[in-house]
């Protein structure tokens, strides 16, 4: 499994996971299952959505990522609109290549894409190098 060095770990400040430590060589990958995002969803919520596609676009940008330790939960809320897969998908394979599609992004988060206006994450309140090596 690939570790994406520099990537947040987490949203600062909350819960809300955006990589996993280590494979799980038992069972293997959690497959990305694609979740339904409703109007009613608490505002954390869309934050945490939020700050993952805005970590994908300034770590990755256009080109396409390998899955590796990005948490399949958290990709689950925006596969299939924003981050679509390249090739055949494989919703349970840690070398899946996924991109972002920056159209959809934008008209889902526009948020992200206005000039001047981009929300603050707080990612230099993370040690993005601190991993666990287990």
């Amino acid at each position: 499994m690939l570790k994406h060095r520099g990537f947040p770990g987490r949203l600062p400040g909350t819960d809300y996971q955006f990589t996993i430590r280590r494979e799980n060589r038992k069972k293997g990958a959690t497959p990305i299952v694609r979740r339904e995002r409703f109007r009613d969803r608490k505002p954390a919520d869309k934050r945490a959505d939020a700050g993952f596609l805005s970590a994908l676009i300034q770590h990755f940008g256009a080109e396409p990522f390998e899955r590796g330790n990005l948490d399949a939960g958290r990709i689950g809320w925006l596969i299939g609109r924003e981050i679509v897969p390249v090739g055949e998908f494989d919703p349970a394979d840690y070398g899946q290549l996924l991109q972002i599609d920056f159209e959809a992004a934008e008209a889902s988060f526009p948020q992200l894409f206005a000039s001047g206006q981009q929300p603050d994450f707080d990612w230099e309140e993370l040690d993005l190098d601190d991993e666990d090596e287990g």
